[in-house]
């Protein structure tokens, strides 16, 4: 039986890297997964994964959106047990660079998602008996780095909002954990994403490929996989994490610690 048997849960940016790896994790431990992303390659990945994976467009930007994503898991099977709140963008740039649009569209995608999921979701977790609210943050919601100013502002974010809506929650006796998982140097898309922006910016920086980088700046010499976060995320999702809640993982092979 696996540790997610029963249980139901939306991944939003799914249609690759952490969320990919996350939502194939939550199926092959039982879970009845609906995936979502802005880009329709998750219809694949749901096709990939099959039995009861779903998947639906979705701008999680939008608030409207989000209702009818939350609707959708009820209509289909009456409950929702876990959300993982990863989808996200990279903003590379020295702060007297960023327009205003470029703040605001990190912040929004970034942040502002993180909210409008865990309010769409509260009332059916409730209704559902709890669940677990799981936010993707960053190794930059834990500490600053250099041309990321609206990146570590969205993802700091993240991880404090994580912890006031876990305490409002636990105050509420509706077994709803909410926590947050910062990856750190993950060898996935969005990462290679960052690569290119700092070609592109004028900052001085020297770009590097994921390996390399991670052999100068992790203590443990290697990037991350996208397994490597999915296995965090089951551990917060599973009854395994009951008792944990307001609380980050931190999975960035010790970078914060160093």
């Amino acid at each position: 039986m696996g540790r997610l048997e029963g249980k139901t849960a939306i991944v939003t940016g799914a249609a690759s890297g952490l969320g990919e790896a996350t939502a194939r994790r939550f199926a092959r431990e039982g879970a009845k997964v609906i995936l979502t992303d802005i880009s329709d390659e998750g219809a694949a990945v749901a096709r990939d994964i099959g039995g009861d994976a779903q998947f639906l467009i979705q701008d999680v930007a939008n608030e409207a959106r989000w209702a009818e994503v939350v609707g959708h898991a009820e209509r289909s099977w009456g409950r929702l047990d876990i959300l993982v709140n990863n989808a996200g963008i990279s903003m590379f740039g020295l702060v007297t660079d960023l327009s205003y649009a470029q703040w605001r569209r990190c912040i929004e995608v970034d942040l502002d998602s993180v909210f409008l999921g865990t309010r769409a979701a509260i009332p059916l977790m409730r209704r559902s008996g709890g669940g677990a609210i799981i936010n993707i943050s960053s190794m930059a919601g834990m500490t600053g780095q250099r041309a990321l100013s609206a990146y570590c502002a969205a993802k700091g974010g993240v991880r404090f909002f994580s912890k006031a809506v876990a305490l409002e929650c636990a105050a509420a006796r509706d077994n709803i954990r909410v926590n947050s998982v910062h990856p750190g140097i993950i060898d996935t898309p969005i990462f290679h994403a960052t690569e290119a922006d700092e070609r592109r910016a004028p900052v001085g920086a020297q770009p590097m490929a994921v390996g390399p980088m991670a052999a100068v700046a992790v203590p443990m010499g290697i990037p991350g996989q996208a397994d490597d976060i999915a296995g965090a995320c089951l551990y917060l999702a599973s009854d395994d994490g009951r008792y944990v809640t307001g609380t980050e993982i931190v999975v960035d092979g010790g970078f914060c610690a160093a």
